[in-house]
């Protein structure tokens, strides 16, 4: 099959502001139907790429050898061409250097210190939510969902208090934007500030060790080395950039559908549905990350359209997470689904290595507004994020009477 277009709806996916300005759960069930594996057209900016938005395409090629992560895995920088921290930062490598990377990786996140952590979520988190019951309208996202996952990687890399609001705040400009005016090179900036950051931080860890992750990192060997400082630094900054968003966007989303679905709401308070159900139909529905990025490392066919070596695939996990193939009813918000085999955190070999964290941060939120909250309620809308690749809003104006 050649590269046309077999009248797929027109929307460009490399534009941040075509996800908040249209119905994208309604484009991207036309695009299941109509042309599930199709070309991208290059616009003005961008050259042209692959989409992929089915459930039984997207899930196998997160383990197709023949994509590679190297040279980025999120479109608007591979779009402008190799990421620079492809083949050093664990999310952008391939192997054979991929598997010891995230194994080191992995490893520093021991039970104990696991546990600890997620120890102290439950405490933050059960002390935030009884600071704003009964108190009126507050912003959810900026009192609760922004200060429990970043305080919870911070916890684990041993971040100064006094560091994590600038870190938050070049996080949430580092891959979208609150307003239409996207600028990508703030995005760049912000990026590059994490990054030095981490090295800095990095550097006085090498120099005078603690127990921390960071300092277990900085001693430790991949492949017959230690790591670089910027190899610590860009896996420091995949950890924070990840074990914030997905957690802080998928709270807040969850949150409203939980106010708009008081069905959902009153079966959660009541027992009849449990947290840990809860909590996948959450990462479900919400699907933090729109999509993810892959460059074909040879010639290649999916659902037999023929795809060169070179070329960008990019796997859209909204549309696969609502594919009405796998999901009865997808845009119905059922906490009690099952199965549910959603693919949020990815799958294979780059499965995220937050996703323990994340669910354990979701799980404490939901157990203690069940525990301390009767009625939530919507006090304004929601502003959205503007990204290509993350989903979500920034604020969430509500106010949450007490049980």
């Amino acid at each position: 099959m050649s590269r046309t277009d077999l009248g797929t709806p027109s929307l460009d996916l490399t534009d941040p502001a075509a996800f908040v300005d249209n119905d994208v759960h309604a484009y991207w069930r036309d695009v299941r139907a109509r042309n599930p594996v199709h070309w991208h057209e290059a616009t003005e900016r961008n050259p042209g790429f692959w989409v992929v938005s089915r459930y039984a395409d997207v899930q196998p090629l997160y383990t197709d050898e023949a994509l590679g992560s190297a040279r980025g895995n999120v479109l608007d920088v591979v779009l402008r061409g190799d990421d620079s921290a492809g083949g050093s930062m664990v999310a952008v490598t391939d192997p054979p250097r991929h598997r010891p990377l995230r194994n080191l990786l992995f490893s520093s996140f021991t039970p104990r210190v696991l546990g600890e952590v997620v120890e102290e979520v439950g405490r933050r988190t059960d002390a935030l939510v009884a600071s704003v019951v009964g108190r009126g309208t507050f912003d959810f996202a900026a009192e609760i969902a922004d200060r429990i996952p970043m305080n919870t990687i911070c916890d684990l890399l041993s971040v100064p208090a006094a560091d994590r609001e600038e870190l938050l705040r070049w996080n949430k400009k580092a891959l979208s934007s609150v307003d239409a005016a996207y600028d990508e090179v703030d995005a760049i900036a912000a990026r590059n500030e994490i990054v030095l950051y981490f090295m800095d931080l990095a550097q006085e860890r090498r120099a005078r060790p603690g127990d921390d992750v960071i300092s277990l990192l900085a001693a430790a060997e991949v492949q017959g080395r230690p790591l670089t400082l910027e190899e610590l630094a860009v896996n420091c900054y995949s950890l924070i950039l990840g074990g914030d968003e997905t957690s802080r966007v998928s709270a807040i989303s969850g949150v409203l559908a939980l106010i708009d679905h008081p069905d959902q709401w009153r079966a959660l308070r009541t027992g009849e549905v449990s947290v840990e159900s809860a909590v996948e139909e959450v990462l479900r529905w919400s699907t933090p990350s729109f999509h993810v990025a892959r460059t074909a490392l040879r010639d290649l066919e999916i659902a037999g359209n023929a795809v060169r070596a070179g070329d960008i695939v990019t796997l859209w996990t909204v549309s696969a997470n609502n594919d009405e193939t796998v999901f009865d009813e997808p845009r119905r918000f059922t906490l009690s689904r099952s199965p549910n085999k959603h693919l949020s955190f990815g799958h294979g070999p780059h499965y995220c290595l937050g996703a323990f964290l994340a669910r354990a941060e979701l799980r404490t939120l939901l157990t203690a507004l069940v525990a301390q909250v009767g009625r939530m309620e919507l006090c304004g809308s929601p502003r959205p994020i503007y990204s290509n690749f993350l989903n979500g809003y920034d604020d969430l104006p509500v106010r949450f009477e007490g049980r």
